[in-house]
C-alpha cells in the first residue's frame, strides 16, 4: 500500500493553504504553516507561492486543484485517476462522485466520525485492523462504504489505552451530519451518502474534471 512519507506540513505550504494534515497540531503555535506560509523552495519568499494565483494559467489551477484534494485524502496519483475513472463511469455528476468516493473510504469515515486526530492517523489506526464494518475486521484504509454500513471498534482493541481514552477526546470533535456514533459503544453508522454543501468547500470538483478532460 502506497502513501507519502514526506513532511505534510510542506504540502499546505505549497498549497498556500492548511489542509489540516496533523491534527492537533495545525491548531497550535508549532503548525509549520504559520511559522512559515511561504511556498517550500529557494523561491518560495520571492513570491511563487500563493501570490501567485493572479498570475497562473488555466492549468496551473486545474493541477493545483486536483492536487489539493489528493493531499487532502491522502491518495497518490494512480489511485486518485482511477477514483476519477470510476466517477466519470457513474450516473452521478462525475465531480460529485469523486468527491463522495473520496468522502466514503473507511479512513476518511473514521476521521469524520470523529474517532482519530486527523486522516492520516485514522488510516494508521484501520490499517492495524482495529475496526470492523458489518461485524467483519477490515484493515483496507481505501475500502468504500454504503449506506447502512457499520463501523465498530473490535472487542480485541477496547483494551489499549487509546481506544479507552478515544470516547472522551471524540466528544470534542464533531461528527458528520451524514454519519451517526455512539461514542459510548464506539460504533457508527453511514446514514446516506454525503451531498456536495457537506464536503470540505476548499475543494473545487470543476477544475479537477477540467484537469483529467484536457
Amino acid at each position: 500500500m502506497a502513501k507519502y512519507i514526506g513532511p505534510v506540513c510542506r504540502l499546505c505550504r505549497r498549497e498556500g493553504d492548511k489542509l489540516f494534515l496533523k491534527g492537533a497540531r495545525c491548531y497550535g503555535p508549532k503548525c509549520a504553516f504559520e511559522r512559515r506560509g511561504f511556498a517550500p523552495g529557494q523561491h518560495g519568499k520571492t513570491g511563487s507561492g500563493r501570490n501567485r494565483s493572479d498570475r497562473e494559467s488555466d492549468y496551473a489551477r486545474q493541477l493545483r486543484a486536483k492536487q489539493r484534494a489528493r493531499r487532502v485524502y491522502g491518495v497518490l496519483e494512480r489511485q486518485f485517476r482511477r477514483y476519477f475513472a470510476a466517477a466519470r463511469r457513474s450516473h452521478v455528476l462525475t465531480g460529485l462522485s469523486l468527491l463522495q468516493s473520496l468522502e466514503t473510504r473507511l479512513d476518511n469515515v473514521v476521521y469524520r466520525m470523529g474517532l482519530a486526530d486527523s486522516r492520516a492517523q485514522a488510516r494508521q489506526i484501520v490499517n492495524h485492523g482495529h475496526f470492523q464494518v458489518n461485524g467483519v475486521r477490515l484493515d483496507i484504509p481505501s475500502a468504500n462504504l454504503h449506506p447502512g454500513d457499520v463501523i465498530r471498534v473490535r472487542d480485541g482493541s477496547r483494551s489499549d489505552p487509546f481506544f479507552k481514552e478515544m470516547p472522551e477526546m471524540s466528544e470534542q470533535r464533531t461528527c458528520a451530519v451524514w454519519l451517526d456514533r455512539d461514542l459510548a459503544e464506539l460504533t457508527g453508522r453511514v446514514l446516506r451518502m454525503p451531498e456536495r454543501s457537506e464536503i470540505d468547500a476548499n475543494l473545487n470538483e470543476q477544475l479537477i474534471v477540467e484537469y483529467y478532460s484536457r
